[in-house]
């Protein structure tokens, strides 16, 4: 039954005249709103973050061209489900099949699709909040076009209150004040199905029909009543920080925490082993090599093997890297190199540091007095390698554990008192 519905469902257009937000898309003579009306639709991505109007467009597609619309989560769909669609799709001559968060369909779930994709049996619409570029496999990838779904705006969040407060069967019956919107769509995060479903939460906590909206009100109600993790909101970004924090604290116990959290909140695998490949290079570095090797391998992993033993895999990882020897030094040294080019701008490459593939290049000393260093004692001479103006700076400072304290004594046994190593 409608009252039944949230009010994000409730409130979802059925044509492109009322949707709200994507103008670079939808306003008159844009990309989808001239596709509409010559009917002539390709297979697309919709990339954007949630909430922003992915689903609500492949819907007003579907309805517009009249096409038969099937709906799949990557998260519990799979070859069979794709299959069946486009069985069915087969026998009505063609449909409309919308994937929701079709990065998470592995390698195998997307090549099933390129047939039917590649016939016309069915106009594909996936979802994405990832970069599509590393997400979607190129054979697909090269079948669709790509559109990018911005953020929406403050105006357009609020435009879509008012029009809820105006339109809904169960609001416009109710006399509703926005005293403040501050928090509301704080709390939204820029996301039009969770900004509604809150406000119908705060509208139905009030004892009266008149309803006035503050921001200690919304927040108290949110505090009572939201999930404690919502892997798109504030949260999101709180539980990350923490759980990057206590991995470079050297704490497993508390990363092992957070990372149950998010992985209780659904949130994407590889995100976290993203963030773990960050970090295993970032904070660990060459005190422990190993690391980067461990979490390039977590990351390839959980791209074949999805939830529950993703978890398994992850919380290994986070264990070794939080218990690891620590340093910053490679970072360091790259953020004093970039400050350096800052303040020296493009210096002159020593002329024996220089490729010399013509003849012209090589009467200009290009390459000149270069020595080989495999011809020399232990694989080293002692040349200059920076540009004059520079030479002798030390970047690179070895930190203070085993691993680095032997690359520390191998510099200065090179070259002696040159780097103050």
């Amino acid at each position: 039954m409608q009252q039944n519905k949230p009010l994000a469902e409730r409130m979802r257009p059925q044509q492109l005249d009322d949707f709200v937000g994507q103008q670079h898309l939808v306003a008159e003579g844009r990309v989808l709103q001239q596709a509409l009306e010559t009917g002539n639709i390709p297979s697309i991505i919709f990339w954007g973050p949630p909430g922003v109007g992915k689903t609500t467009l492949a819907q007003i597609i579907a309805k517009s061209l009249s096409l038969q619309f099937f709906q799949l989560s990557a998260i519990s769909s799979g070859v069979k489900e794709v299959r069946a669609v486009i069985d069915t799709a087969k026998k009505l001559g063609k449909a409309l099949l919308f994937i929701d968060e079709i990065h998470r369909f592995n390698k195998a779930q997307q090549d099933s699709l390129l047939g039917a994709v590649e016939a016309g049996t069915i106009t594909l619409i996936g979802a994405t909040t990832e970069n599509p570029s590393f997400e979607v496999i190129s054979a697909l990838l090269s079948r669709c076009q790509v559109y990018v779904l911005e953020p929406l705006s403050e105006k357009d969040l609020l435009h879509l209150l008012k029009q809820a407060i105006q339109h809904d069967h169960f609001l416009k019956d109710k006399t509703i004040r926005l005293k403040e919107t501050e928090a509301l769509l704080r709390l939204s995060g820029g996301d039009a199905r969770k900004l509604l479903n809150i406000f119908e939460l705060v509208v139905q906590a009030a004892k009266s029909n008149k309803v006035e909206i503050t921001n200690n009100w919304v927040l108290q109600l949110a505090q009572q009543k939201m999930a404690i993790y919502d892997k798109t909101g504030e949260q999101h970004y709180d539980m990350i920080s923490a759980f990057i924090k206590s991995m470079r604290g050297s704490d497993p116990n508390a990363a092992v925490y957070y990372l149950a959290r998010m992985i209780e909140g659904g949130e994407d695998p590889k995100f976290i082993a993203r963030r773990m490949l960050i970090l295993a290079s970032e904070d660990i570095g060459n005190a422990n090599p190993n690391a980067l090797v461990l979490a390039n391998s977590c990351f390839e992993a959980i791209h074949k093997i999805g939830y529950p033993e993703a978890a398994i895999i992850l919380s290994q990882t986070v264990v070794y890297l939080a218990s690891s020897a620590k340093s910053n030094a490679t970072y360091m040294a790259l953020k004093k190199a970039m400050s350096l080019i800052e303040k020296t701008g493009d210096l002159s490459i020593p002329l024996p540091l220089r490729n010399a593939p013509t003849n012209l290049m090589k009467d200009l000393d290009y390459g000149k007095n270069y020595a080989y260093a495999h011809d020399h004692e232990n694989n080293f001479i002692n040349i200059e390698f920076l540009p004059d103006s520079i030479k002798g700076t030390t970047l690179y400072e070895p930190g203070n554990n085993p691993k680095e304290d032997q690359t520390r004594h191998h510099l200065r046994k090179l070259w002696k008192e040159k780097y103050g190593y």
